[in-house]
């Protein structure tokens, strides 16, 4: 490893989610992940050792809560409880992926609120602060009573199609929802290219049925931007209907990349011609088809632990490009 960083406090410990972004993450750091394990009792009930010494630590642990999602969060939460029993000094939850924030409010009666219950879990568990990226909901963060530090994607996605000078005026960035304007807006400004917006209704959940197309779009080089993409329903159609519109090409992004059930085969048939996604999920080789360009988040989240650890302002990553 090049970097070695000063602070011998300062622990990384990876859980089972996604163990190759936590070597990016401790490598960008300049630590070495943190020796535990994780086994299962015959009953499937999770195990969680810490193998070395935490006393007085600051500990970081990088777990995403995707598929399978409960049993990630269970880990991550008996995790938190060792640590706690171990006296580590603050224990930081590293979560690139934030699971079940899309149950953020009760849109229909008798609805539970699951982004709400997931956060009382961690906080009730023993974690000091949270840092994660691209929540479903921004406003997830006033659900917790200790620091969320909230990082974007929207940087290196944009890193990614200025490099391929994709960008200015021949270029429009669509969002795929009025809920997502935010971020297309974010995007946009970073591309200097105006933005669309997908006006669409979706009669239940995983299913989605384009209506209209606000702003102009003929001619034009078309960038989606999401913050996930899970069955890939959404994104599909908002594609095809942007190529009935007249865009000349469709290229597609997430910092999620949930890509469940049809998702790969809806990805493959539609007019997407590349699909930019991060490493926030873990996505084996089987999945990487040709038309999906992963980027790494590590470099961001390792800077980010390295601010917060000395007490430095975290804002100055909302704008920087990796």
């Amino acid at each position: 490893m090049s970097k070695h960083y000063f602070d011998p406090r300062l622990k990384i410990f990876a859980l089972s989610s996604n163990r190759p972004l936590a070597e990016k993450i401790a490598e960008e750091v300049g630590v070495e992940l943190g020796n535990s394990s994780v086994t299962k009792f015959s009953d499937g009930e999770i195990q969680v050792n810490i193998e070395e010494s935490i006393r007085g630590s600051h500990v970081y642990v990088i777990q995403s809560t995707s598929a399978p999602v409960n049993d990630n969060l269970m880990e991550l939460l008996i995790m938190i409880d060792a640590l706690k029993r171990a006296s580590a000094k603050t224990i930081n939850v590293v979560m690139p992926y934030y699971g079940y924030a899309r149950q953020d409010r009760k849109a229909r009666a008798r609805e539970p609120i699951t982004a709400k219950l997931v956060a009382n879990m961690i906080e009730k568990a023993g974690a000091t602060r949270l840092l994660t990226l691209d929540l479903h909901a921004s406003q997830i963060q006033g659900f917790f009573d200790i620091p969320v530090d909230h990082l974007m994607g929207a940087p290196l996605i944009a890193n990614y199609f200025l490099e391929k000078n994709i960008c200015g005026d021949d270029v429009v960035v669509v969002s795929p929802d009025h809920g997502g304007v935010t971020r297309a807006r974010k995007l946009a400004e970073f591309l200097k290219s105006p933005i669309a917006i997908i006006d669409k209704r979706r009669p239940k959940a995983n299913v989605a049925e384009v209506m209209n197309i606000i702003g102009n779009v003929e001619g034009k080089t078309c960038v989606i931007i999401d913050d996930m993409i899970d069955t890939a329903g959404t994104v599909t159609l908002a594609a095809n209907a942007l190529r009935e519109a007249g865009a000349v090409s469709v290229y597609a992004s997430c910092t999620h990349p949930v890509l469940s059930g049809p998702a790969m085969q809806r990805i493959s048939d539609s007019a997407i011609e590349h699909l930019v996604v991060t490493d926030s999920i873990f996505l084996s080789d089987e999945r990487k088809i040709d038309k999906i360009d992963e980027i790494s988040v590590g470099i961001l989240m390792g800077d980010a632990i390295k601010r917060i650890h000395e007490n430095k302002p975290v804002s100055p990553l909302f704008e920087k490009k990796f």
